[in-house]
């Protein structure tokens, strides 16, 4: 299982990569492999605002679909529009398709995600 070190991630399988005071946030490679083919991603529109631990998109695979929490709070700046087209993305590259940008609220926030380590221990477990 990929898990990049430089990143944060969720107890609800999402990732967050911090640049200054805006959050990129996928869903980790875990969760893909969970998830099987993804067949469709639903996305929130850009200026909607999230908070942490809110449902803000929609995975559809072959198997199930399944809701993506923010791990941030914050005003969605950007959607990645590839995946409409090409939602599969999302498995073959989880950490470069990233599904939204947001401009975080609280930066702390990213103080109770889990780090890399953290988040492998826990996927361990679960």
């Amino acid at each position: 299982m990929n898990i990049p070190a430089d990143l944060k991630y969720s107890s609800e399988h999402e990732w967050v990569r911090a640049e200054g005071d805006e959050a990129s946030i996928g869903i980790t490679d875990h969760a893909q492999q969970a998830l099987g083919d993804i067949v469709f991603v639903e996305l929130p529109e850009v200026g909607d605002e999230v908070g942490a631990g809110e449902a803000f998109a929609v995975v559809e695979s072959v198997k199930a679909a399944s809701d993506v929490y923010a791990p941030v709070s914050g005003k969605i700046i950007k959607v990645n529009e590839r995946l409409f087209a090409s939602p599969e993305l999302v498995n073959s590259d989880p950490y470069g398709s990233w599904f939204v940008v947001v401009l975080m609220s609280d930066p702390g926030e990213l103080a109770t995600l889990l780090s890399a380590e953290d988040y492998n221990k826990f996927c361990e477990e679960e």
